[in-house]
């Protein structure tokens, strides 16, 4: 049989056997509705290709991808490949650059020229379906590395609940504290004032019903079950090395909403790579991983022996867990977790703020006169944000009852976690001109209601960011809430200003803590709309996004309204913008 007949007869099999196809960068993908396990119970979630997440796709720099999406579903999808440089008609965001999803029982085939390596990932940008569209994207450099690890494993984390993903966000509009089961109590108030005084403690409880603020509130959605790989705990997902190996971990945090702290207890992490770009090699015991953020670490089990990786939830209500081993069947030990943080005032910038009358500042905190910080409480040294503090925080103590204080808190006695300061890219950039002006993205909310902005408009109300095609800029991210806020950007990466000069590192996803600023700078390169939105999922589809644009060259002026991006209720909803969720709006 000729080659090419025998080539079209595999395609045609895997086509039918609905196996994923892939030739020197071409993958076929559906997405369809299943039956599928979560946390022991059967709920019916939105797969791609049968499974949550689903196929890692390996790529290679220099090379086209073709991947073409089918819809088998009864609502409109759609699939971003995050961290991918493309044209921003293949970004895969329904409502930009052209793009308006898939619609059920259509296909779209995404093309685009490999500008990089690195690691990856891609998920839906339609509603509520990033909670299980999802999967890992490996892209091999076109020189390969001099010296490459011995063993080199995707460790996709996940959150997943057997609830409707849209009932999740209709719960949280009702009550913004509906999974929030942690909160203090009695108990908590005494333990409090036996150590800190009985005014101390009253002023703290005080402080925090002026402001309508729980400070246990630390991440907004409990009851998930952690994966890894898109299998439980009991699962125990198994890596396996022979021992004096180097093996490589691509650690994806593909979650919904969960922060995790990541560790392999007897073992130390050298992150080598961070959301995809090489970093200069760095050593620490624990990473802290916002949505959508990606670490590449290198590992050398010196022992025959099972190791346990271990990513706790940050409200520790969980954890994802998988055994690096020796042989399969063997299960690393399961540490205990480590205390959960609650909040500190410093958290909301009262250490900048004394004297101000808090009563009067609304739950949302919208005009707060934020200190300027790095992104772990560390100060930043300067008010044009030019460089962060990198120094790794101790916490603020314990409250009465010896959880640690401080959203930077809960680290175990004796580790040490990857501070932003830290990273250093390993090939400096030639781009180190000084930004020409900052533009200024404060991150804004309502809590009760549980409302989501950008400078205090929620997506589809608010004028665009507009940029010359080339110009440097400088984006200050400015966290006027509580939480903490994984911002990422599409279509280009930024250089995370964080003390370096030439070789500040490049990311695309940033942790913004609360009541901190960080910022970055970009030279404004890819032209498009690109969305710019906090990665928690249910922040996203609550508003918090807007437009960065891109003008094309020669583009006269950057006026609010040019280029501006009309959107349909039809193209709202894929974002999750047209659901009546109760906001009044």
């Amino acid at each position: 049989m000729p080659f090419r007949f025998l080539f079209a007869a595999l395609l045609l099999t895997a086509a039918l056997l609905g196996v994923p196809s892939a030739w020197a960068g071409r993958y076929d993908l559906t997405v369809e509705t299943a039956t599928v396990d979560v946390g022991g119970r059967t709920a019916r979630k939105m797969t791609i290709n049968g499974g949550v997440p689903g196929p890692t796709l390996h790529l290679k720099e220099g090379e086209d991808a073709t991947i073409t999406v089918t819809n088998r579903t009864d609502a409109v999808t759609s699939v971003h490949w995050h961290g991918i440089l493309l044209p921003g008609m293949m970004d895969g965001a329904p409502g930009f650059n052209g793009f308006m999803g898939i619609k059920p029982g259509e296909s779209f085939t995404y093309t685009f020229h490999i500008r990089q390596s690195g690691t990856y990932w891609y998920h839906s940008h339609s509603g509520t379906q990033d909670q299980s569209v999802l999967g890992a994207i490996v892209i091999d450099p076109k020189t390969p590395a001099p010296a490459p690890a011995d063993r080199d494993y995707v460790v996709l984390l996940g959150d997943a609940t057997a609830e409707d993903s849209d009932q999740v966000l209709r719960n949280l509009k009702a009550d913004s504290g509906y999974y929030n089961h942690a909160q203090r109590t009695l108990g908590d108030f005494l333990r409090d004032a036996d150590k800190d005084g009985l005014g101390a403690a009253l002023k703290d409880r005080g402080d925090w019903g002026e402001m309508r603020m729980d400070p246990t509130d630390i991440a907004d959605v409990t009851g998930y079950s952690f994966l890894v790989n898109g299998r439980a705990p009991a699962a125990n997902a198994t890596f396996l090395f022979r021992k004096g190996e180097r093996v490589r971990l691509r650690l994806i945090n593909g979650s919904a909403m969960t922060l995790f702290d990541v560790r392999v207890p007897g073992l130390k992490l050298t992150v080598v790579a961070a959301d995809g770009q090489d970093v200069v090699p760095v050593t620490v015991d624990q990473i802290r991983m916002g949505v959508a953020e990606r670490y590449d670490v290198i590992v050398e089990p010196a022992e025959d022996v099972a190791y346990t990786l271990f990513a706790e939830s940050i409200d520790r209500t969980g954890y994802a867990r998988a055994s690096l081993a020796p042989r399969d069947g063997m299960e690393g030990p399961i540490p205990a977790m480590s205390p959960r943080a609650i909040l500190a005032m410093s958290d909301m910038g009262m250490s900048a703020m004394a004297g101000m009358d808090h009563g009067a500042m609304g739950h949302d905190m919208a005009g707060m006169d934020m200190p300027v910080m790095g992104p772990f409480g560390t100060t930043m040294p300067g008010p044009d944000h030019a460089a962060m503090g990198h120094a790794m925080p101790g916490g603020e103590g314990t409250d009465g009852s010896g959880r640690p204080k401080g959203w930077a808190g809960g680290v175990p006695d004796g580790l040490t976690r990857l501070d932003y300061g830290q990273l250093a890219a390993l090939h400096p950039s030639a781009d180190t001109a000084a930004p020409s002006r900052t533009i200024t993205v404060r991150l804004t909310g309502n809590m009760e209601r549980y409302l989501w902005s950008l400078n205090d408009r929620k997506f589809g109300d608010a004028e665009p960011i507009k940029v010359r095609y080339g110009e440097r800029v400088r984006l200050s991210f400015v966290n006027e809430t509580m939480m903490a806020h994984p911002i990422h950007l599409h279509g280009q990466f930024f250089q995370l200003e964080n003390g370096r000069t030439n070789d500040k590192p490049l990311k695309d996803t940033v942790i913004v803590p609360p009541g901190k600023t960080v910022s970055a700078v970009l030279t404004a390169r890819e032209v498009g709309a690109w969305p710019l939105h906090c990665h928690l999922l249910y922040h996203m589809v609550a508003g918090m996004m807007t437009r960065f644009v891109v003008e094309p060259p020669g583009s006269a002026d950057v006026t609010p309204d040019a280029g501006t991006i009309t959107m349909s209720p039809h193209d709202m909803e894929g974002h999750g913008m047209g659901m009546d969720h109760g906001d009044g709006k």
